[in-house]
């Protein structure tokens, strides 16, 4: 008579690693999907097929894949991706299985690099599997915000959003910062985003409203956060100043008189030169007049030259 496993045509060793309590819904799941429900040592590489993205992943647009898919290629994947079984997903949550198709696995943690490993069309990728990750939804969602939370390209609406559905799984802010290892304002100052309109949601979204201000407008009540919003987007970026025309140019016929300069002070003279009044009654008169005047170097100098001139 052959054995269960000789009909599903399964080694011997296989079948003797199969545990004795083995749940009927984990079983009946491993029959549909045709995954072993344990025993088999999980891989480190599995052919990127067999990944699917998480269904509760908290970021709702995975942006900027481009660089990443280029360092994907140049580097190789530096980080295994956290993912869990699909039996264990499936066991966990019946009802969040859209989109899985028949992936063997599901990405807790990595979807980004998922995303962009399809777009640079890597073969394979790296994985660790972790099927306690998939205990529950909160747990997957606590598990990805947990992973992201210091990283700085998850978007602060999409972190707000995540942190909110955490409160509604643990009933405070207190638990969710003492389970995310943040004090309870960090956790109370993100979630202020949710308080605004979805108008100005959408501004934080576009980065129109930067996160900073968002915050504290958030605390505001609706009916003055529009203003307040305002007010800040402006002071980031203020409106331009209109630049006023240069005057037309005027003709020459119509140009008005110019205003004459005023004249600049007239700098100081030297005295003038005294002037010798001499009567020439007699030469005796004369020279009497030239002494009276004249210096003695003068006097010699005059007399040299009326000498020259006999």
């Amino acid at each position: 008579m052959s054995s269960k496993a000789d009909k599903l045509g399964v080694s011997a060793s296989f079948a003797r690693a199969q545990p004795v309590g083995v749940s009927s819904r984990r079983a009946a799941i491993a029959e549909a999907t045709g995954a072993p429900t344990s025993g088999v040592v999980p891989p480190s590489e599995v052919p990127i097929e067999a990944l699917a993205h998480n269904p509760f992943n908290l970021r709702e647009d995975l942006t900027d894949l481009d660089e990443l898919a280029q360092s994907l290629t140049v580097r190789g994947q530096l980080q295994p991706l956290a993912v869990a079984t699909r039996m264990a997903f499936m066991e966990a949550h019946p009802g969040a299985t859209d989109g899985l198709g028949r992936a063997p696995y599901v990405v807790i943690d990595g979807n980004r690099r998922l995303a962009a490993a399809q777009l640079a069309g890597l073969k394979t990728m790296h994985i660790h599997v972790n099927d306690a990750l998939s205990a529950s939804a909160a747990d997957i969602l606590e598990s990805a915000l947990i992973a992201n939370v210091h990283r700085v390209d998850v978007a602060p609406m999409d972190q707000a959003r995540a942190l909110q559905e955490l409160v509604d799984v643990h009933g405070s802010q207190a638990q969710v910062a003492k389970r995310i290892g943040k004090t309870p304002a960090w956790v109370s100052q993100r979630l202020t985003l949710l308080n605004l309109t979805p108008e100005l949601q959408d501004k934080v979204e576009t980065g129109e409203l930067k996160v900073e201000p968002a915050r504290r407008i958030g605390r505001l009540p609706q009916e003055e956060q529009a203003a307040a919003a305002t007010e800040s987007i402006n002071a980031v970026n203020p409106p331009r100043q209109r630049t006023r025309p240069a005057p037309p140019a005027v003709n020459a016929v119509n140009a008005p008189a110019p205003t004459p300069a005023t004249p600049p002070s007239p700098t100081p003279s030297a005295p003038p030169t005294p002037r010798i009044t001499i009567s020439a009654q007699s030469p005796e008169t004369i020279a009497d007049a030239l002494t009276a005047h004249l210096t003695p170097d003068d006097l010699k100098a005059v007399t040299e030259l009326l000498m020259q001139r006999i």
